[in-house]
């Protein structure tokens, strides 16, 4: 009786002819069942929505600890009213081993879904900033009725000797707000003389960045860190700030788009996210050699590499150079993406959630998450193209950024490119939007 109890309530009160408490729990349960029912097909589309969202997840725990706590209530209020007499002791324990086994069933897989909740809540509030950190969103319309939104996606690394960020891959993708259709463009680190946008940075490099001495020789993935170490260069942002956005207004003016969003991942923290996820398995066409010393190596074929191997294989220039790298990463990316399943997320969720505290950060506001949340889907379902900037369609020690802006422009409007490099300069097989690269192709 206590078991139909906990299958549907009021069972065991009607048992011992308590109807009004019995009608009353059965009508208590079916409004429960038939709220949970209308929120789940209701609002499916929406469910991933509120999952990002602080104050939907926390009206989440506290339904989901009352609905608990209520159930568990009426377990142990039915074995009251039904437990066997003291006499039966056998009766006794086993009624009571199956009310107290009943009432774990309850409460364990709540307890684990409130840990889930509050790790959301806890990696929505640490990795993006309230909407008085960002720019103004206005209402109902998360894309301030931009057409397109982009976003950077970078690749931060460091090195032992050399403090500091250098931003070796980049890439931003140009997403239809309407349709989710994308077109990535990878910008090579080894840019030369980029032009900065006006203002301070403009005024101390009028012919383009040339870097800070030396031992920088100028190149694209140096502005991030200068405009660290170098406040006047974005004056008013704050440490922490200022690399993202003179990078996002740099890389806006060479593509001729504007930038809205940065998210950056540190290439030596993503190593934790691949083992906190069982590792990512990846098809490796030629052998990759990695170590400060060739002392590893990756073989030929399709295999399952660790957080470690995953980074060298993201990272590795030994016998190639940085345009293969540039296709290896976009090939790891995409398979982590494939790869990180509802299943997986769930069960590796608290180390995958405390290694993305470590490892990104990103100027994304959390009033337009549930928007990026949404047009995520739609990307999934629409076409994405790959387009990079790099030799022979562009040289980056003298790059043609009239060609790079005409391109992205035509690109977007879906037409071919008016502009073309020299003959010498340009084959059959350099890559168009059109023409997009496959990244599995591409990396075996």
């Amino acid at each position: 009786m206590t078991m139909g109890a906990a299958m549907l309530w009021g069972v065991a009160h009607l048992a011992v002819e308590r109807r009004r408490s019995g009608l009353a729990l059965m009508v208590a349960y079916v409004l429960m069942l038939a709220g949970v029912l209308t929120v789940v097909t209701a609002y499916s589309a929406n469910l991933l929505s509120l999952a990002v969202q602080p104050r939907w997840l926390t009206v989440l725990t506290v339904a989901l600890v009352a609905i608990a706590l209520a159930w568990t209530g009426v377990i142990v209020w039915s074995f009251v009213l039904v437990r066997p007499p003291r006499s039966d002791r056998i009766g006794r324990f086993l009624t009571t081993t199956l009310t107290v086994a009943l009432c774990a069933l309850i409460l364990a897989p709540t307890a684990y879904a409130t840990r889930i909740a509050y790790l959301s809540r806890d990696v929505v509030n640490t990795l993006f900033p309230s909407s008085a950190d960002s720019t103004p969103i206005m209402a109902h319309d998360p894309w301030n009725g931009a057409e397109r939104v982009q976003f950077l996606l970078l690749g931060g690394d460091s090195a032992p000797g050399r403090p500091g960020v250098r931003t070796d891959s980049m890439t931003v993708a140009s997403v239809d707000t309407a349709t989710g259709a994308t077109t990535l463009f990878g910008l090579p680190r080894n840019l030369q003389r980029v032009p900065l946008p006006h203002g301070p940075a403009r005024s101390r490099f009028p012919f383009g960045f040339t870097g800070a001495g030396t031992d920088t020789p100028g190149l694209l993935n140096e502005i991030f860190q200068y405009a660290e170490d170098h406040p006047d260069v974005v004056p008013g942002v704050p440490k922490g700030r200022r690399g993202p956005a003179l990078l996002k207004e740099t890389i806006g003016g060479i593509l001729g788009v504007p930038v809205q969003y940065h998210v950056l991942v540190d290439m030596k923290g993503f190593a934790e996210l691949v083992d906190a996820m069982g590792g990512v398995r990846v098809t490796i066409k030629d052998p990759i050699v990695y170590g400060r010393n060739r002392e590893g190596l990756l073989p030929p074929g399709t295999r399952r590499l660790s957080g470690e191997e995953a980074l060298w294989y993201g990272r590795s220039r030994t016998d190639s150079d940085d345009y293969v790298r540039m296709g290896r990463q976009k090939c790891l990316l995409n398979a982590v993406v494939k790869q990180a399943e509802p299943m997986t997320v769930i069960n590796s969720f608290e180390r995958l959630a405390t290694a993305a505290k470590r490892t990104i950060s990103t100027d994304l506001p959390r009033d337009v998450l549930p928007a990026v949340v949404e047009l995520s889907q739609k990307v999934k379902s629409a076409k994405v193209r790959s387009l990079s900037f790099v030799p022979p369609l562009i040289d980056t020690a003298n790059p043609d950024w009239g060609l790079i802006r005409d391109t992205v422009s035509d690109s977007l409007r879906d037409r071919p490119s008016t502009k073309t490099v020299p003959t010498r300069e340009q084959p059959a097989t350099t890559p168009k939007p059109d023409n997009p690269i496959n990244l599995d192709a591409a990396c075996g």
